[in-house]
């Protein structure tokens, strides 16, 4: 009975082949599904998205303020100028000073 030899190399090949005929094996645990947002939350996270994208906006086309309160009706051009001023008048909150 002849055989032939088998190296090490046909081995590798082989099992190469074996590795990339299987599916991944699945996981012993699926994650957990993400709790879904409350109405409040999720509101606070799609007004902090839409602030994020016109931030982006504004920085990429490089627009002064004015062109931003040119783009919106005059009522809501000056409500954004007082939110900016009200934001930047706001004091910090005091801490209290250590008790000597």
């Amino acid at each position: 009975m002849s055989s032939k030899p088998y190296d090490f190399r046909q081995f590798q090949t082989e099992l190469a082949a074996l590795d990339q005929s299987k599916p991944e094996p699945k996981q012993a645990s699926p994650e957990p599904k993400p709790k879904p947002l409350g109405k409040k939350a999720a509101e606070a996270a799609r007004i902090a998205r839409a602030r994020e994208e016109f931030l982006a906006l504004r920085a990429r086309h490089q627009l002064s303020v004015a062109d931003v309160v040119a783009f919106f009706p005059e009522e809501e051009g000056i409500a954004y100028l007082q939110q900016l001023l009200a934001a930047a008048e706001q004091k910090p909150r005091r801490r209290k000073s250590p008790a000597s």
